[in-house]
């Protein structure tokens, strides 16, 4: 969240954090919160204020996650100032920190890590959302801990100024700190998905090489479904139900696609431990759809991180 600052803050900002994507927030601190257990809700496309996104998070309070994480698209239609509190504070306010606007009470600690989608942009700038949110590193793309788990959010918008392919600064620097990363978990998630069964299918420059720098899952909106997909290099998910007025038709089958929904809006609860992490997809109407299971053995202190192997359960509501 950008603030009128001094003169000398500003200048150590502009020479630190704030143009790269390390952990720092704009006014230097680190998101580390370093635990045995954690239980996270992920949202993607969500921003459009509503009865849809109000089942959404009424569904997700229910759960109490410690964190929630988006996937993009918080704020529809344009990404405007004017739009913002309504689409996100209205609904998630106690999440958030420092939370400035007119629905309650924020959160002590920040608790809500988006990352920014087409529509945040749809401005032509980010400005609305750098405004609004408190968030580590130059607040575009970043990294944080919490439990088990190290995070790695990216912007995958064309307008990103280090880029969005596998070869630009944005995935140099995602490399780096995922190779830096000792966590018994490693999430990325961006908005716009690398392979996807939906209408806007996959998204070439965002099909870099996620699992062979280090992740154990990449999570990702855009599309306005549910999918899990299971490819020789790893796990993804499109997760784009949040709480858009729009669900999308699902059309042909990505490679690796092992379960597609579109009949309602919905989040997903992650559960992780030091040595697993539990995906379940549950409907506003509290169904589940579908659950999926990482596992792997603890990793010796300071040793290469452990190999995961999964565990998936099928659903009586898959389409």
């Amino acid at each position: 969240m950008r603030r009128f600052l001094t003169i000398g803050l500003l200048i150590a900002c502009a020479c630190s954090a704030c143009h790269s994507g390390d952990a720092r927030g704009p006014q230097g601190a680190v998101v580390s919160r370093p635990g045995d257990a954690l239980t996270f809700a992920v949202i993607g496309d969500y921003g459009d204020s509503g009865r849809r996104e109000r089942a959404v998070a009424e569904l997700v309070a229910g759960w109490n996650p410690e964190i929630v994480i988006t996937l993009g698209d918080n704020n529809y239609p344009h990404g405007e100032a004017s739009t913002i509190d309504a689409n996100v504070g209205q609904y998630y306010h106690r999440f958030i920190a420092p939370y400035h606007g007119r629905y309650g009470p924020g959160a002590d600690v920040n608790r809500f890590f988006p990352c920014p989608g087409n529509h945040d942009w749809g401005t032509g700038n980010l400005d609305a959302y750098l405004d609004y949110f408190e968030l580590p590193g130059n607040e575009r793309y970043y990294t944080f801990t919490w439990g088990p788990v190290d995070f790695f959010a990216l912007d995958s918008d064309d307008h990103e100024p280090d880029g969005v392919d596998a070869t630009s600064a944005q995935a140099r620097w995602l490399e780096s700190a995922l190779a830096a990363s000792h966590a018994p978990w490693k999430v990325v998630y961006l908005h716009h998905p690398p392979y996807s069964s939906g209408p806007h299918g996959p998204e070439r420059s965002a099909e870099w090489p996620y699992h062979a720098w280090g992740a154990d899952v990449v999570m990702s909106g855009h599309d306005h479904i549910y999918e899990r997909i299971e490819r020789p290099d790893g796990l993804y998910f499109v997760n784009g139900l949040g709480g858009s007025r729009q669900r999308y038709p699902i059309e042909e089958a990505v490679e690796g696609s092992a379960l597609r929904f579109n009949a309602r809006q919905g989040a997903m609860r992650v559960e992780a431990t030091p040595t697993s992490m539990r995906f379940t997809f549950i409907t506003a109407r509290d169904e589940i759809v579908d659950t999926r299971t990482l596992t792997h053995e603890p990793a010796d202190a300071g040793g290469p991180p452990p190999t995961a192997a999964a565990q998936a359960s099928p659903s009586s509501m898959r389409k």
